[in-house]
Order: structure tokens, then C-alpha cells, then sequence
């Protein structure tokens, strides 16, 4: 990290003291102006007096003052100047005080300032020069301009203000008895004024007191009036235009997707500053200096951080604080990886098409609602702006300003203001009617091109009750035929206070929060946008405010309440036109219009060219995709070729697929390959029938052909093709140079297994292996059953699941961790020994052994018990083992070692070690250490072996499976059973007969990892309630793995299940020994992390 000199630093800190200083300031002058009556207004006089700072209670003190604190957050450069203006009157203010009063009466003034004195203003004038020195040197810090506002409109405001101030001062003075002359009266007022004094500051005589105030008031709305009229006429470069508003669309329609108020940035009062390259934009609105973005960035996501920090550019430019409303969390990221600070607003209310249903129980508030209105007569009817003819627009339009009832349009962030503008015409408008009249507007505008985000929502005072609910659902059930896959609702803030209010035992201080804001709602409707909203069973998204510095977030709030409509603020730029120009619209259109499914275009150099062939081939009458030939010769396969040998002068048909052609002109030689085997097919012209046709041919290209075995002339065995045949014609070619990375080969597996032919071989083996275990349990009387693959509590292992959800009903579903608690269940009905050999999924890694889907055998033998589980267990890898090389042996990497590495072959028909669990962990650690070890022990030698993430409850039995995790499992090499385990971490397990705290449970290890796992079944039903309702406390306490309490198998458990022995192997890593291959070579379908969906 590179450090910041002291030179770099300074600078920015003393720009930051002087800021402060002024706004403190600020503030002392408003407390002076209300509370100054009560004393002390001397201490600030005098403390910001020697500062130069002109802190009095005037009303004109107090707006200058602001406005120069504004200036100096900001960044102005105008504020530099200001404050070295302040500072040059200081030396004024000093030279008064030095002079004699017979040579300056009319500065006897600023002599007499009570406390302040001739030494306060002589040491002033000492800072000044110092202070003069220091802006000078800070200057870099204050470079922001003023963006060019209205002249004309600040100084006639000053003009007209100080004419009314001079006029009333004039007037009041003339109707005193005073004992001077009213033009004096009127020198020492304007002096007293502009002195920053007030009448509890100085005494002017012949004056009244309140002159000097009222005279200082008009004079403070007089300059804050001509600067307001500056400020706000001020216009934005990167003003709306047409050509920007067609801009933003294209963005929109090449990346609108992502961001559900990505339409609302084509408002027509928001600027916009794009990024170099013109893929990305931010836009914006300046509000009390603000610029105030709203949601994301609007394009492609690696342009953002550019058009951020062309954005944040500007706002240095013109000394704007940069804040954005309702960022989203990529959003926020993006924001504050340039600088910003992020706050978390609320959340905005998401419906999933997919997932609403008004049938689940949460929503039978909802559809009593609905049904209320359905039986008042009301009709919905959904239709996009375009179905809509002008007249019913402008009625739609007219209805809803009517029922806002004079309240002011609120909304910038999620809202559009915009009403029957054909450029809008993808907006989806909602309507409901009662006897043909107008009751609700709905009007959604477009989210992407398959959702949308809601834009307006309006009622008639005569509607019927829960016309808003219908109007929803009805556009949810109707979503499928309008394209609509996601909808948008309001955002609401604070909304996690109000969810943790409800939560029993929630805390105190969040529900006093919830308190506060419920006072808050009487004005604002905080809480009941919540409510809603929550009825619908939205997800919540987050919602960030984000802002610069810490100092300014009370203006940031200002401007943000002032541009959702909260506060009246005024405006005198021209205002945007409602309706998108005529004479362009025609190209905006273009742009909105739905995009038309078409063939996806073909980029790569080498398919367009083997598109050329397919064209050309097709040209001559040849069909690149014929159908099979009625049976003839039978084809050889090139396997069976290689095995019963080559004859010379046999006449043969082959079929295979083109590795690689050599033209020698009148003689062309190809490499035909089938199965990991290669034959050298020779044509000849005048030998070979279409022969000229052979120059379409390609690499990866399917062929049949017939012909005669040979040699050719150097003696290389070969095909003499007779007549040939293609099959089928590759558009792509082949990665023939064997691509080993991973990622890239399961990419395509299909190119994959072309090329990696023993992978084909492993498939094989496998299909042998599944088919041995099969037949063996068949042959033991094993009844082979499914079951269920959805399920509605996940359970029968420690696992994380995949979840899902019903869309019929709503209810939530997991795919199975293993089929353990169904084929209980049928043992308790009688079933008999029984197994299944099927697919599981669990949400975990994915490595050289671990795939999120895979295949095991759990077979379950009633009267058996662990030990009987562990002999068939080692029959089953055995007839696997015989079935795949027809003896029992496995190839085996060395300890510390894993499949796919250098292994030996290991004779697997002698017995098996069986070790207990306990025991190898203490060889392990060169230690003797058990269940009833001292705690902190086995924890401190967890830590030394680096395992970490126990949890903080975690028992003795839990650390001593970590450690057998770490230290013996990876290093074990041959089959090995080991034995006994905690029972702390095998809730389905009967306790051990013997040993108290372990379980009759055995894993078996070999090539470092688990290939399966026996049990004595636990068949208590108390105690395996007891155990099962551990582990769903520990669900709810945030363990993802943990099972849940399935009432269903407990009952079925409560009816007496006889004492059972259980297995558990894993099919993909049995398959791994017997091939000595990681797991995605003994998997036809690998998960792969780059796989895309067709």
C-alpha cells in the first residue's frame, strides 16, 4: 500500500478545519439570532471574531454564512474568495481601530463592539495574514465552478431587494424622532448591518434597535433570494435531449435486465453523464448542490466504474456532493469501490411468477381482499400502452391527477412522471372498472425485456375494497401470456426495522425504532407501504443510499426528500417536454421494440467455412444428414477388426469418425477413428466412386465406407475404399490435440469423449460395475424400490440441500441428501432386505471427488447389523472389481495420494484391516486420546493441526472426527474399515454395545477418501426423536447441514422396525478405484462450472 506524504495530506485536512469551522459557525449564528437574548453571544463573537468569521445574530449574518459553508463543502472556488474577503475586512476593521476617532467618525462604529475590544480586532488582523497565507496554499483543494445560472435573474433580485431595503429602512428612519440627520441615521444603519452586527451587539444612536434587525432581515432574503435565483437557474451540460434519452434506450436494451429501475433513468428531468466509451451511464438530478443519482449505473457492468468517475468528475467540477438513492447491492459495490460510503435504505418488494400463488395460507388475507372486490363487480383488464387509443390515454391521465386531490407527484427513483408518451409504449397499464367506470390505475413500465417494475398506482375515492389486490393477482396469474416473468412493487423503507419488530423476543431499541417510525407514519405512510407489500410474500431486495462525506449527509437527505416530492422545492429550468419529439421517435421505437428470436450468428473463421461445405454439399444433391441405410453388409467394428487381425484382400464396411486427411492429388488418405482405435482409409480416383467428392470431407466428419484391406505402397496396412458415405457433417472442429484442462473438456463433453476415448472406456466399465452390485443383491434376495427425489424435509445425512419450490401449492421442496428415511419406512412395512442405487444431490463443493449430483447404493438387511454390513459391503467392491478387470484387484495410488495419480495393483481378495476410529486418530497424533480426553486438549490439537471452524459447542466426539478427518482419512491407502464412531456426530446410529458415547458405525477409506458407511440402524423411536430434534435446533440456530424433524418417518419408526444393519457406498467413487480416475472421468456428465444451458 503506497502512503500518502505529509505534503498531501495537510491540504486536505485544513480545507476539511475550515469547512468545519464555518458550519459550527453557521450554527452559532442561528443560535444567536433565536437565543441570543440570554447571554453568552459575547464568547462567540469574540472566539470567531479573531477568526474572522463574522458570527452575529443577524438574520444577514446567518445567510451569509451559509452560503458561504455551502460553498466550502462544495468545493467552490467562489467560497475560497468569500472567505479572503472576510479576511481582507478584517485589516479594514483593524485600521479603524487604530486610527483616532477625529479622523474616522464614521468608523466609531466598529470601535464600540462591546467585549470584542481594540485587542480582539488588532490580533484579528494578525490572522488574517496568516489566514491569507493558508488559503492560498490550500487552493487546490477548492476547485469546483459554478455552473453558468441566470445573471439576469440574481442581479434583478438584488437590484429590487436592496431597493425595498433601502426604501423601508429610509421610511422608518423618517418617521423617529432622532437627533440627527436621517441620511447619518441611514450611513450608521447600512454600517451597523454590514458589520455583522445586530442592536444586541452595538448601539447606534438615534436608532432603534429592530431598524438595524428588520433592515439586516430584508438585506439576508435579499441575497438569499439573487443566489437561490442563480443556483436554480443554473443548466447541466448533460441535460435531457433527445439524442441522450435514445442513448440511455440502447443501453437499456442491450443491459436492462439487471437492474428493475434501470427505465426510470429516462426521465426527463434527470442529466446524464456516460462513460468514455459510451456503454455506460449514470444519471442524475442537482438538487441544494447535490448531484443526486438514482439506482445503478445504467449499461454494461465493466463500464460503470468509468461513467462513476466521469460522473463524480462533474460533480468535483461544480462543487456538487455526489449521492445516489435506491443503489442496488452490485450497485452499492460499484459506488463505493469509488469512494462513496453506503447506507442500507430499505427494501424493494420482488414477485417471482414463478413462486406467487394465491393458494399458500400466507395469502389468504390477499385473496379474501381480491374476492371482496370480484363479488363488488369489478372488472380488470391488462393491456400494453400501445393497445391504448389517445383518447382513453388522456382519460387515464386525467383520472389520475384528479384522485391525487391537489397533492404534489411524488417520486424520482421509482417513479416516472410521465403520462400517454408514445415512446412509452411498452408500458403495461392496469385497470379496473365497476359498472364500466374508471375505480384503478396500475401502470407498470418495462424491467429488461420479460419483467416490469411498477410506476403508478391510483385509486377513485368511490373504489372498492381490495381493488389493488385483485388488480395484482390478476396481473400475476395473467403474467405467463404477457411475457412477464418478474414484477417489481414499491420499496419501503426502514424495512428491517419493522420485520425484526415483529419477531418474537426482537430488540427493545428496534422496536422503539418501530415506534418512532410509526409516529412518522401518520405523515409519510412509512409502515403501511410495508404492510402492503409484505402481504404478497415478496423477496426483498436491498436498497442503498450512498454519499460522500459524513458531513454533508444531512443535505444529501434534503435533496433526496426534496426529489421524491416529500418537500416543496422550487424550480426555474425550462421543464423537459412531457412527450418524446415527433420528428424522432421513429428511432426510439427502433430501439424498444422486441427483439426477434434468430438463429444465433456463427463468428468462428472455421465453422463458417464448414458451413461453406454444408452449402456446397447440399448443392450437389447430398443429404449431410441422411437417414441409415437398410441392413446390408454389417459394419466392423474397428475393436473387432484390431482384435481378429487384418487379413489382406478382406472385403469389409467401417464406419468411424475423421481424425485427419492428406490430398496427394490423385491419391487421398484419411485417419478413420472409432472407439480409441484408427484405421488409414486409401481412396483413389478412378478406384473410389465420388471421388472428387471427397474434398468436402473434413476433420470430425462422420463416414461409412466399403472397401478391400491392403497395403499401400510403403506397406502401411489400409482401406482401400470401393465407395464411401457421409454420416454426418461437423460444423466444429475438433480439439484433437487433447485439451487436458478440466474446465475446458467438460465444457462439451460430447468433443470431450471424442477426443478422450478412454473416458468412453471408464463409462463402460462402470455401467459393468453398477450392473455387478445389482446382480449380487438381487441374488440375496434384495428388493430394489425408488423413492422419492423431491422432498419436503431433507434429511438422512449431514448435508446442505438444494432447495426448490412447488409452484402448484407454493411449498417449499429439497432434492434428497440420501434415500435413508424412505427405505425405513418400508422396512417397517415389511419390506424385506432392500436397496436402491440412485441419485442424490447436496450443495457442497466440487473437487476430485465430489460432485453435487451423485450416485450410492443404500441397501438396508433386516437381522444384520454393522458387522454384517461390512462382508457384503467388501463382496460388492469385489464383484465390481472381477466384473471391470475379471479379478479382484483395484489400482491404488500411495498413501497421500489420489485417484488419477501413479498407482500399483492391490489384490483385494485378502481380508480387510479393521481399525477402530479412536485407535487411528492416536496413531495419528503419536498420542492415545479418546472420549474422554480432556476438552481443551483435543481442541488445542485440532488448532495445531489447522482445523478450524469447530463449533463452539462442538463436544469431544466432534473434535476427535475432525481430527480423523484430517489426519487419517487423506493418508489411507488400501481398504481399511474403521470402526466405532461418536455418537455426537451419527444421529441415526444405534449406540454401541459395548462402549458408551460410540455407535455401531464403520466408514470405509481407500485412496484417501470415504467410499461408504454402515450402521446398526437405530430403531428406538424416543431416542431418535430426541437425536433428530437436536439437529433441527441446530437448523434453526443457522447450521445448514443439519436434518430436520420428519414427523413422517417418526411415526412410521414408532411402529417397530426390526433391529437392521444399513449401508451406504458411494457408485461414482467405487467406479474411481476399480479405473483409478477422478470423478469427472467416471462420469458421463460431470458438473462443469463454465456449462451453459441450450
Amino acid at each position: 500500500m503506497v502512503r500518502r506524504g505529509a505534503g498531501d495530506v495537510w491540504p486536505q485536512r485544513i480545507a476539511r478545519t475550515l469547512t468545519t469551522a464555518y458550519a459550527v459557525a453557521t450554527l452559532a449564528a442561528v443560535g444567536l439570532m433565536l437565543f441570543g437574548r440570554h447571554g453568552g453571544a459575547w464568547f462567540w463573537r469574540l472566539g470567531f471574531g479573531i477568526l474572522n468569521i463574522p458570527v452575529d445574530g443577524s438574520f444577514l449574518s446567518v445567510v451569509a454564512l451559509y452560503l458561504v459553508t455551502r460553498a466550502l463543502i462544495g468545493r467552490k472556488r467562489v467560497g475560497l474568495w468569500l472567505v479572503g474577503l472576510f479576511q481582507l475586512a478584517a485589516i479594514w476593521v483593524g485600521v479603524a481601530t487604530l486610527l483616532p476617532v477625529r479622523l474616522s467618525p464614521a468608523l466609531a462604529l466598529w470601535r464600540t463592539q462591546g467585549p470584542i475590544g481594540r485587542t480582539a480586532d488588532i490580533l484579528a488582523t494578525g490572522v488574517t495574514v496568516a489566514m491569507l497565507v493558508l488559503l492560498w496554499r490550500i487552493r487546490g483543494q477548492f476547485t469546483g465552478r459554478l455552473l453558468p445560472g441566470s445573471w439576469r435573474l440574481a442581479i434583478a433580485a438584488a437590484v429590487i431587494g436592496t431597493a425595498v431595503t433601502g426604501g423601508v429602512m429610509w421610511l422608518l428612519l423618517g418617521v423617529q424622532s432622532t437627533n440627527r440627520q436621517r441620511l447619518d441615521g441611514v450611513v450608521d444603519t447600512v454600517t451597523a448591518v454590514l458589520s455583522g452586527a445586530s442592536h444586541r451587539s452595538i448601539r447606534v444612536t438615534g436608532v432603534d434597535p429592530w431598524v438595524i434587525d428588520l433592515t439586516a432581515f430584508l438585506a439576508g432574503v435579499t441575497l438569499l433570494v439573487a443566489s437561490s435565483l442563480f443556483l436554480i437557474s443554473a443548466r447541466p451540460r448533460n441535460r435531457w435531449s433527445p439524442d441522450r434519452e435514445i442513448a440511455l434506450r440502447e443501453l437499456l436494451a442491450a443491459d436492462g435486465a439487471e437492474d428493475s429501475l434501470g427505465y426510470f433513468g429516462t426521465r426527463r428531468d434527470r442529466s446524464a453523464v456516460f462513460s468514455p466509451d459510451g456503454r455506460a451511464a449514470v444519471t442524475y438530478r442537482v438538487i441544494a448542490g447535490v448531484s443526486l443519482a438514482a439506482a445503478d449505473p445504467i449499461g454494461a457492468r465493466d463500464s460503470w466504474p468509468a461513467a462513476i468517475a466521469a460522473w463524480l468528475a462533474e460533480a468535483r467540477r461544480y462543487g456538487w456532493q455526489p449521492a445516489v438513492l435506491s443503489a442496488g447491492e452490485t450497485g452499492a459495490r460499484a459506488y463505493s469501490a469509488a469512494g462513496l460510503r453506503v447506507l442500507l435504505m430499505g427494501d424493494e418488494a420482488i414477485l417471482d411468477v414463478a413462486r406467487f400463488t394465491r393458494r399458500r395460507p400466507a395469502m389468504t388475507a390477499v385473496r379474501r381482499a381480491a374476492g371482496h372486490a370480484r363479488a363488488a363487480g369489478v372488472s380488470v383488464q391488462i393491456r400494453r400502452q400501445s393497445e391504448l387509443d389517445g383518447s382513453e390515454l388522456e382519460q387515464l391521465a386525467n383520472a389520475s391527477a384528479g384522485w391525487l386531490n391537489g397533492v404534489n407527484e411524488r417520486g424520482f427513483t421509482m417513479a416516472l412522471n410521465r403520462d400517454a408518451d408514445p415512446a412509452d409504449h411498452r408500458n403495461l397499464v392496469v385497470t379496473a372498472y365497476t359498472d364500466g367506470r374508471l375505480v384503478a390505475i396500475l401502470r407498470f413500465v418495462p424491467w429488461g425485456w420479460r419483467d416490469a417494475s411498477l410506476d403508478l398506482m391510483r385509486r377513485g375515492p368511490d373504489a372498492p375494497a381490495g381493488v389493488t389486490e385483485l388488480m395484482i393477482t390478476e396481473l400475476m396469474a395473467r403474467a405467463d401470456r404477457l411475457g412477464i416473468a418478474r414484477v417489481s412493487l414499491n420499496f419501503c423503507l426502514f424495512r428491517g426495522v419493522y420485520a425484526e419488530a415483529e419477531r418474537i423476543g426482537g430488540r427493545t431499541l428496534t422496536k422503539l425504532n418501530a415506534g418512532v417510525l410509526g409516529v412518522l407514519d401518520r405523515f409519510w405512510q412509512l409502515e403501511r407501504l410495508y404492510r402492503a407489500n409484505e402481504k404478497y410474500r415478496p423477496s426483498w431486495v436491498p436498497r442503498f443510499l450512498c454519499y460522500g462525506d459524513l458531513l454533508v449527509l444531512p443535505r444529501v437527505l434534503l435533496a433526496a426528500a426534496a426529489a421524491e416530492g416529500f418537500l416543496p422545492w422550487p424550480q426555474l429550468r425550462d421543464r423537459p417536454p412531457s412527450r418524446f419529439p415527433a420528428g424522432q421517435l421513429d428511432r426510439l421505437l427502433a430501439i424498444t421494440a422486441p427483439p426477434v428470436p434468430s438463429a444465433p450468428q456463427r463468428s468462428d473463421r472455421q465453422t463458417v467455412r464448414r458451413l461453406d461445405r454444408l452449402a456446397e454439399l447440399r448443392s450437389q444433391g447430398v443429404d449431410p444428414y441422411p437417414a441409415a441405410e437398410p441392413a446390408g453388409t454389417a459394419a466392423t467394428s474397428l475393436r473387432e477388426l484390431y482384435e481378429t487381425g487384418a487379413q489382406p484382400g478382406r472385403a469389409l464396411s467401417v464406419s468411424g469418425r475423421v481424425r485427419a486427411i492428406r490430398d496427394h492429388g490423385g491419391v487421398i488418405f484419411i485417419d478413420l477413428i472409432e472407439g480409441g482405435y484408427s484405421l488409414q482409409l486409401t481412396a483413389e480416383r478412378g478406384r473410389t466412386a465420388d471421388f472428387d467428392r471427397l474434398g468436402t470431407i473434413q476433420s470430425g466428419d462422420l463416414l461409412a465406407c466399403t472397401g478391400l484391406l491392403g497395403h499401400t505402397r510403403n506397406g502401411t496396412g489400409s482401406l482401400l475404399v470401393r465407395h464411401w458415405r457421409l454420416q454426418a457433417k461437423s460444423l466444429h472442429p475438433l480439439p484433437w490435440s487433447h485439451v487436458d484442462d478440466p474446465r475446458s473438456r467438460s465444457a462439451n463433453r460430447a468433443a470431450d469423449l471424442i477426443t478422450h476415448p478412454d473416458d468412453l472406456i471408464a463409462i463402460r466399465q462402470r455401467a459393468a460395475a453398477v450392473g455387478a452390485i445389482r446382480d449380487l443383491l438381487q441374488r440375496r434376495d434384495f428388493l430394489e424400490v425408488e423413492t422419492p427425489i423431491l422432498q419436503t424435509v431433507h434429511g438422512g445425512a449431514q448435508a446442505r440441500p438444494f432447495r426448490t419450490r412447488l409452484n402448484g401449492s407454493g411449498r417449499e421442496l429439497s432434492l434428497r441428501i440420501a434415500p435413508e428415511l424412505y427405505l425405513k419406512r418400508l422396512l417397517v412395512a415389511g419390506s424385506g432386505p432392500v436397496f436402491e442405487i440412485g441419485r442424490n444431490f447436496r450443495n457442497e463443493g466440487i473437487d476430485g471427488s465430489h460432485n453435487p449430483e451423485f450416485t450410492s447404493l443404500e441397501a438396508y438387511l433386516p437381522g444384520g447389523d454393522y458387522r454384517t454390513m461390512m462382508e457384503l459391503a467388501r463382496e460388492l467392491i469385489i464383484a465390481a472389481a472381477v466384473a471391470v478387470h475379471q479379478k479382484p484387484v483395484l489400482w491404488l495410488p500411495p498413501a497421500g495420494n489420489r485417484c488419477g495419480d501413479p498407482a500399483e495393483v492391490v489384490d483385494i481378495g485378502r481380508p480387510w484391516p479393521v481399525v477402530p476410529m479412536v485407535d487411528a486418530v492416536s496413531a495419528a497424533l503419536g498420542r492415545v486420546v479418546g472420549m474422554d480426553s480432556d476438552p481443551a486438549l483435543l481442541r488445542s490439537l485440532a488448532e495445531r493441526h489447522q482445523i478450524a471452524q469447530l463449533p463452539a459447542d462442538a463436544g469431544n466426539g466432534a473434535v476427535l472426527e475432525a481430527l480423523y478427518s484430517k489426519l487419517v482419512e487423506p493418508n489411507t491407502s488400501q481398504p481399511t474399515f474403521y470402526i466405532d464412531f461418536p455418537q455426537e456426530t451419527s444421529p441415526l446410529t444405534r449406540p454401541h454395545r459395548l462402549d458408551p458415547g460410540l455407535v455401531e458405525r464403520w466408514d470405509l477409506v481407500a485412496a484417501g477418501m470415504e467410499i461408504g458407511t454402515a450402521y446398526t440402524e437405530l430403531t428406538d423411536p424416543i431416542d431418535q426423536r430426541q437425536r433428530l430434534t437436536e439437529q433441527s435446533l441446530r437448523a434453526v440456530a443457522g447450521d445448514p447441514e443439519a436434518m430436520e424433524v420428519d414427523e413422517d418417518f417418526l411415526r412410521s419408526l414408532e411402529l417397530g422396525m426390526p433391529p437392521t444393519g444399513g449401508l451406504g457406498l458411494g457408485v461414482d467413487r467405487v467406479v474411481m478405484l476399480l479405473t483409478n480416475r477422478p470423478i469427472r472421468s467416471v462420469l458421463a456428465f460431470p458438473f462443469s462450472r463454465s456449462a451453459r444451458s441450450a
